[in-house]
C-alpha cells in the first residue's frame, strides 16, 4: 500500500496532474504585490487589487509566503495578505490555517523561476535575487549580521519587518 501511494505521488508530481487538486481559493485583503519569489527582495510581477480572487498552490514552510496564480500570472504573495474560507468564514492565511484548508508546503527553486519568468526583464538576474536574507531560528540574517524584531534592509533595498512572524526567504 505504501509503495502504491509513493508511486502515485511521484506520478502526480512529475505529470502535474495533481496540481489542481491541491489548489485552494483565496482572496487578496488589500492591494498587494505579486512577486517573483517568496520575499520582498524579489521583483514585482504585477499588483493584485484588493478583493482579487487567486488560486493558492502552496505555501513555504511556516506559511509566510504563498505561491499563487492570478489572471494568467504566477508568483508569490505574503500570506498575511490572503484570506481563505475556514470553518465557513474568511480568515487570514497563516501557519495554523494553511494545513487545515488543504494548502500544501512547497519550495521555491530555480526550476520555478525558469518555468514562469523566462522573457521577463529580470529573468537573467536569478543569482542576484536568490541572495535574500536567511532566517535562522526566528532571526533575520544578512551580511553575517543578525537582527531580531525590527526592520532590517535586505540585500536589494527591500525591508524585512517582524510582525509576529518574520517574513522568510
Amino acid at each position: 500500500m505504501l509503495v502504491r501511494r509513493l508511486f502515485l505521488s511521484l506520478f502526480l508530481m512529475f505529470t502535474g496532474i495533481g496540481t489542481a487538486e491541491a489548489a485552494v481559493r483565496a482572496v487578496a485583503v488589500t492591494d498587494v504585490n505579486l512577486r517573483a519569489g517568496p520575499s520582498v527582495g524579489y521583483p514585482v510581477v504585477t499588483t493584485l487589487p484588493a478583493g482579487a480572487r487567486v488560486t493558492a498552490y502552496g505555501c513555504v514552510r511556516g506559511a509566510t509566503w504563498c505561491d499563487v496564480g492570478f489572471a494568467g500570472w504566477r508568483g508569490w504573495v505574503a500570506a498575511a495578505y490572503l484570506e481563505v474560507l475556514y470553518r465557513g468564514r474568511p480568515v487570514v492565511l497563516g501557519p495554523a490555517v494553511a494545513p487545515a484548508v488543504g494548502i500544501v508546503t512547497v519550495d521555491f527553486s530555480r526550476a520555478y523561476w525558469d518555468r514562469y519568468y523566462v522573457g521577463r526583464p529580470w529573468y537573467g538576474d536569478w543569482p542576484r535575487y536568490n541572495t535574500a536574507p536567511r532566517v535562522r531560528g526566528g532571526v533575520v540574517c544578512n551580511d553575517e549580521r543578525c537582527r531580531y524584531g525590527y526592520v532590517v534592509r535586505g540585500p536589494h533595498g527591500g525591508r524585512w519587518v517582524r510582525h509576529g512572524t518574520i517574513i522568510r526567504d
